[in-house]
């Protein structure tokens, strides 16, 4: 047996035999031309042809993927009317007098080098949709046909990297999945395969060798493993790792799309935490109702400087487009503690978990911070976007927010640059200061979120790394679930909604307590959206006023 490691993409198992397929590969030859205009001329028809090719390849993929994934083909008739790309093409063949053939190639060869150099994966994807459109352009240049495999029953795709249109054009009813040497799980080419619902992995380097055509093989898009020729143990081992994951998309048939109500007609929110864009799937797999907190401090780890606003812009507005208008709250940074990365350049604190952190490293790097606001907003036109302030303590840090926020939309709006006129401004209630003061806070903000981790430490007096903070402050203390039911309580009073997002969120016994401090929201890793989903559904709430008495006891 042979093992080969990729990165998954769709999560589902695949059985066929290994089917290789290589593209016709175009002989460009570098030749000066006397008549530019009869060349150019050429191009325009091959521009044209490609353009009427897109609009049919869109109608085909709007009805086999939806209007959302057919858009790829839309950003395609973008790509081949780009002022840049054409105007590079246009004075290769007009003022250099090279052979059009040869001005595609070139151009396209420089552009997706120059994305594929970009520090954002989204952009480094798009580096195969220019080669995808200049492929159609030389095609029509050099009249060659668009050759597809002829697929047998049954068969596991593999190839250096797949166009989009190559992966909608093939006879799906043949294909079981796709495994690529190359390719990024954000190119467009593995979002239809996902949305095809055929397993697939990318990215599995030189190991994927021709020598392997036609053996059998088991693609395990849940790990990212191609196995070749698998052994009777890995069989096995695949075989239950299906049917515990067939159960769980049974649980999520049964849930998808339902409110997350009790038997007594009691509602929640139940969304999901994430780090990092490589954790939607997981999100959206296990149907979370939006994204509760996005993390935004991780993308500094590991950079010498801060993420730019392209770079931030592309990561928000991809985790905005995933959720598909469910809401999606983005964390500005909460740098400080133990996330501080390199690129922060911060001096030595004695104690970092209470030093210059969350919402006020941001005020104190203000050009910093206006670089991530900036981003947000003009992500916002491609989703139900809102916006979480760290380590709140007081009001005034929301009002200086607020005038930043002016600040930054009136320079999109200089610029000519679009953003949504109903993003949401959240406070996370994480401190002892902005508890007692929700009341006041809760006036200039939409809604709150309550950030249990560092609450419990700051309120217990206790690091929670400590070795005895479990037995020293109990995860229901009186005292923070106080906190949460005045948190609640002044947020409601003013009209706005409260959510828990820290670790306790996921407890389940402590989900009937949770309701019956009228929490409005839960978000938890991925994985516990389903049994969290399941447990508020099988919850009957006592009767009101014995709840009221019981809760009295408890606080």
């Amino acid at each position: 047996m042979i093992s080969i490691k990729g990165r998954s993409v769709f999560g589902s198992i695949a059985r066929g035999k290994l089917t290789f397929y290589h593209r016709d590969e175009f002989i460009i030859n570098k030749i000066k031309v006397s008549d530019p205009e009869l060349e150019y001329k050429k191009y325009v028809k091959a521009k044209n042809a490609a353009l009427v090719e897109l609009g049919e390849l869109y109608d085909r993929a709007r009805l086999s993927v939806g209007e959302g994934d057919a858009q790829i083909f839309v950003i395609h008739q973008m790509l081949i009317t780009d002022e840049q790309y054409d105007s590079s093409i246009r004075t290769k063949i007009l003022d250099e007098h090279f052979n059009a053939d040869y001005a595609v190639a070139s151009t396209s060869r420089s552009f997706a080098e120059m994305l594929a150099q970009m520090d954002s994966e989204y952009m480094q994807s798009r580096a195969a949709d220019v080669k995808d459109v200049s492929n159609r352009l030389l095609r029509h240049i050099l009249n060659c046909a668009d050759k597809l495999p002829i697929l047998k029953e049954n068969a596991i795709i593999c190839t250096g990297d797949l166009m989009p249109s190559e992966t909608l054009l093939m006879d799906k009813t043949k294909i079981k999945g796709f495994c690529t040497r190359s390719g990024s799980v954000n190119s467009h080419t593995a979002i239809l395969a996902k949305n095809l619902g055929i397993p697939a992995i990318v990215n599995v380097g030189a190991e994927l060798s021709d020598e392997y055509e036609g053996k059998e093989a088991v693609l395990d898009g849940y790990s990212g493993t191609l196995y070749i020729e698998p052994d009777e143990h890995t069989l096995r081992q695949l075989e239950y790792k299906e049917a515990v994951e067939g159960r769980k998309k049974e649980l999520l048939t049964r849930l998808k799309g339902r409110k997350n109500i009790t038997r007594d007609g009691h509602e929640i929110k139940i969304y999901a935490n994430i780090l990092n864009y490589e954790e939607l799937e997981s999100a959206v797999k296990n149907d979370a109702g939006g994204i509760g907190l996005f993390r935004t401090e991780f993308m500094c780890f590991d950079r010498p400087a801060f993420p730019d606003e392209d770079f931030q812009f592309y990561t928000y507005r991809k985790a905005l487009e995933a959720m598909e208008g469910k809401e999606v709250i983005i964390g500005t940074y909460d740098i400080g503690a133990d996330k501080i990365p390199d690129c922060a350049d911060m001096s030595a604190e004695r104690n970092p978990s209470m030093g210059c952190r969350g919402i006020r490293f941001c005020l104190e790097r203000e050009s910093i911070f206006k670089t991530q606001l900036r981003a947000l907003y003009r992500a916002s036109v491609y989703g139900q976007l809102s916006i979480l302030l760290p380590m709140v303590i007081d009001v005034s840090e929301i009002l200086r927010v607020k005038e930043l926020i002016v600040q930054v939309k009136a320079e999109l709006i200089k610029e000519g640059r679009k953003f949504a006129d109903n993003v949401k401004l959240g406070a996370m209630i994480e401190t002892p200061a902005a508890v007692m003061t929700s009341d006041i806070i809760a006036k200039e903000v939409d809604f709150f979120n309550i950030g249990t981790n560092d609450l419990e430490q700051f309120t217990f007096a206790l690091d929670r790394q400590n070795p005895c903070y479990d037995r020293v402050s109990p995860k229901n203390h009186r005292a923070l679930l106080r906190m949460i039911k005045m948190v609640c309580d002044n947020a409601h009073a003013n009209g706005i909604k409260a959510g828990i997002c820290g670790e306790i969120a996921g407890d389940p016994t402590l989900t009937e307590i949770f309701l019956e401090l009228d929490v409005d929201m839960l978000s938890v890793v991925p994985s516990r959206v389903l049994p969290l989903r399941k447990a508020v559904r099988s919850i009957s709430l006592k009767d009101p006023k014995k709840a009221e008495n019981d809760l009295k006891l408890f606080l």
